[in-house]
């Protein structure tokens, strides 16, 4: 049996019968085989170049892998290409063409020399079905569908072992395929296997030597023309899209942008406020429950605020996805709801053509069990039976209010922008950042009244009006620069991913995770709010009935509060104030930051490394130590610090771990050497030898309890392993081993008795050892991991949620 599909695409059922369909009413006149498994497509006749018929493809997973570690998401897309159709003799090559590549307002003869110099990927030979005397011809594109062209091969190998595509076991399906003027739906299930398949991939599928996928496949048609294309400014927050134009004049660059944006054109181009002729419109997954389906469309609508400033009126829109809407349909664009086996992380994609930077369709992929995360933070700081209590205290409403940041945020990157981690030091400017909650002390107690801002920010206003706003009658890009100068001279702050996720970098207005338009006064906030937290805690934690073990799993986020606050106050030390500018834009050289902000940030950090910070109170050893039984519970077992034995916690690894964190920041290697260099060049700088002097004298005692020894052995093996560091300069290398050495000396006089005169001597005996030394700084077992903050996975990851 075989059916043709029309215009409206019909369910193929057994009971279907064949219906002719007119070429006009589908993108590709498409007949679907159930009987043989056939998909045909008929292709038009060759144009000038040869090609029957050219397309935008793209894949995604209609069913997904549910790991953190493996990104394979359901609702998930793969890469965009530009498809196009040629006959090679009896054969249909179906080829993945190289538009980055071009020669943009050249002859014909310079086009096809830079097309010719650079490959395409063919990606399949399929036979010929039937040809027509127009030229025309059907092939049968099922082989080609059931080929893992998502990739799917390599991801799961990235983590297991030696998966491969069984043939045997995959094959298109004929009865998913539908068909729409503009685009055509079609659907493979394809299985991976692998008799190594690893711990990750034997907790999640029935038979881990076996898995399979459902793949989605998209043909859509090229947007027409009209489109305005635009260049990328790294002064706006805009995504770009690499092209190479080799007909640029001589001076100027072949490489460039373009910034990926959708398709508005005002019903009334000369008005400066006018509707628009298709409103983007953003359907939320019906599959994510209520009330968080509520909170995502009421947080994703908030863009519709800056389309508005920017004069595009209704120009973005909010749904829920009707029932029986397919969510992986090109024509939607749609906010995804997913479930992994751990939390991780969430995420905005497009559908571009790589042409012109156009976004022909936008998704987001949220990941269901990032805001229970966020419900075990609220309910560690707020207590369990708090929940459901209504207010604005409630850990549900808290919750929910992050999920609204979190839609607005993941829908952000799939109509065109980036993160913007400097938006938190003014005042919550973008729904970019990745905002950490704003946690106050009221009547000595945590308070998140104010845990989230509500609405868009100001700088997202400014980052569409950018993008979006096309003034008629002027030069776009010209106008455009107008404006973000415009924007740079009122202050505004924009710094993204490169400069805001490394630990080690310089600038202090670019962090994740971060409050305050003071880095070191808001550590130093932070710090009384954990103390309070610290102090409150205990099994009102946790709901009742709920096992007393999972208390420790909660510590952790409680313990661990100010972690994010630390990296952000490390980055005023050997700091570099600067923005991303152009030549001629008037914006001002780069400078250190002052030695007074320096100065601050290492005494707050500082403050994170004594006994009075990281000494857990006495009264939580013992709930702490709950024993846990029954199956393994994957999220608590990556989450909780190591224990001193079976249940029983170990308040001294809760000190180490904290102290890394604190640690890892203020001795990143590339730090230090700023610090020297600051110094040398204006001598009122913090130098080098002072910072190390004062953690060394702070952190390393001669004598003290277990709590303030553990940190000095810490900060001992921080130290050195800093020296032996290769990014570490030679002139930074040289002054940790003196302090090293004369710290050896120091302790090898100490007059201290007992167990700090013991821990003393042998900690000068290490240091004045070499090869001991080396061994200690390898040794892993002694340094216990920092549970994961960020989602746990490989990519864009927190125990906020990201971004």
């Amino acid at each position: 049996m075989s059916v043709t599909i029309g215009f409206r695409y019909l369910l193929l059922a057994a009971a279907c019968l064949a219906t002719p369909a007119r070429a006009e009413q589908t993108l590709l006149p498409v007949t679907a085989e159930i009987a043989t498994g056939r998909i045909l497509l008929t292709l038009p006749p060759a144009d000038a170049d040869g090609v029957q018929g050219r397309y935008l493809y793209t894949t995604g997973l209609r069913t997904g892998m549910g790991s953190a570690d493996i990104r394979l998401d359901r609702g998930m897309s793969g890469s965009t290409e530009l498809l196009a159709f040629r006959r090679i003799g009896k054969k249909i090559a179906i080829t993945f063409e190289n538009p980055r590549f071009r020669a943009a307002g050249g002859t014909s003869a310079e086009k096809a020399g830079v097309a010719n110099s650079f490959p395409v990927s063919t990606m399949a030979m399929i036979d010929i079905v039937a040809s027509a005397a127009d030229g025309s011809a059907t092939i049968d594109i099922a082989p080609f569908l059931a080929r893992d062209t998502f990739g799917i091969t390599g991801a799961l190998n990235e983590v297991a072992k030696g998966f491969k595509l069984v043939e045997a076991a995959s094959a298109a399906d004929p009865a998913a395929v539908r068909a729409f003027p503009d685009n055509i739906e079609m659907e493979a299930v394809q299985t991976f296997s692998s008799d190594t398949p690893g711990r990750e991939i034997r907790q999640i599928a029935p038979d881990a030597r076996a898995i399979s996928f459902r793949v989605h496949h998209s043909l859509i048609r090229l947007p027409a023309p009209g489109f305005t294309a635009r260049k990328f400014d790294i002064r706006s927050s805009a995504i770009g899209t690499q092209v190479f134009d080799f007909n640029q004049p001589l001076g100027r660059d072949v490489v460039g942008q373009l910034a990926v944006h959708f398709r508005l054109e005002k019903t009334d181009p000369g008005a400066a406020r006018s509707t628009v002729r298709k409103p983007i419109i953003f359907y939320i997954d019906n599959a994510a429950p209520e009330p968080v389906r509520t909170a995502l469309a009421e947080g994703v609508g908030w863009w519709a605020q800056a389309f508005d400033a920017a004069g595009l009126v209704d120009a973005f829109q909010v749904k829920i996805l009707p029932e029986g809407v397919d969510p992986l349909d090109a024509r939607y664009n749609v906010v995804h709801w997913g479930s992994r086996l751990t939390r991780s992380w969430s995420y905005g994609q497009s559908i571009v053509d790589p042409r012109t930077g156009e976004i022909v369709r936008g998704s987001v992929i949220l990941g269901a069990l990032r805001v229970r995360q966020d419900m075990a933070i609220f309910e560690a700081l707020l207590g369990a039976k708090a929940s459901n209590s209504g207010g604005p205290n409630d850990p549900v409403q808290v919750a929910l209010a992050r999920i609204r940041q979190l839609g607005a945020h993941e829908v952000g990157h799939a109509i065109g922008l980036m993160h913007n981690f400097a938006a938190s030091t003014q005042g919550n400017a973008s729904v970019m950042d990745y905002p950490g909650p704003f946690i106050e002390l009221k009547n000595g107690k945590p308070d998140l009244t104010n845990a989230y801002a509500v609405g868009i920010g100001a700088w997202d206003k400014t980052a569409i009006d950018w993008l979006y706003a096309q003034p008629p009658g002027v030069d776009v890009d010209a106008d455009a620069a107008r404006r973000i100068t415009a924007s740079a001279a009122r202050g505004d702050r924009f710094l993204t991913d490169i400069d805001g996720r490394a630990i080690d970098s310089p600038t202090p207005w670019s962090s994740m995770w971060d409050n305050g338009t003071d880095p070191a006064a808001e550590l130093v906030r932070m710090m009384d709010v954990r103390r309070a937290a610290i102090a409150g805690f205990g099994p009102d934690a946790l709901l009742p009935g709920e096992p007393m073990a999972m208390l420790r799993r909660k510590f952790v986020l409680v313990w661990l509060l100010h972690r994010y606050q630390v990296e952000a106050a490390a980055k005023l030390i050997g700091g570099v104030d600067y923005a991303y500018t152009v030549n001629g834009d008037g914006r001002p050289s780069p400078t250190a930051v002052a030695a007074p902000a320096q100065d601050a940030a290492l005494t707050a950090l500082l403050a994170t490394l004594t006994p009075a910070a990281l000494t857990v109170p006495d009264a939580l050893v013992g709930p702490l130590s709950a024993g846990i039984n029954g199956a393994s519970n994957p999220q608590f077992d990556t989450e909780v610090f190591a224990n001193a034995g079976a249940a029983v916690f170990d308040p001294l690894v809760a000190a180490d771990v904290a102290a890394q964190a604190t640690l890892a920041a203020l001795l990143a290697p590339t730090r230090l050497t700023r610090v020297l260099e600051q110094h040398r060049r204006d001598p009122s700088l913090p130098d080098l030898a002072t910072l190390l002097d004062r953690l060394v004298a702070s952190a390393v005692p001669d004598a003290g309890d277990a709590v303030a020894r553990r940190i000095g052995y810490r900060t001992i093996i921080a130290l050195a392993a800093t020296a032996r560091d290769p990014a570490t300069s030679p002139d930074v290398a040289a002054l940790l081993d003196d302090r090293l050495a004369g710290l050896a000396d120091r302790l090898a006089r100490s007059r201290a008795t007992g167990e700090s005169g013991s821990w003393a001597r042998s900690m000068a005996r290490l240091l004045g050892d070499e090869d001991r030394l080396q061994r200690e700084v390898d040794k892993q077992p002694r340094t216990p991991p920092i549970p994961p903050g960020m989602p746990i996975g490989s990519m864009e990851t927190d125990w906020m949620g990201d971004f």
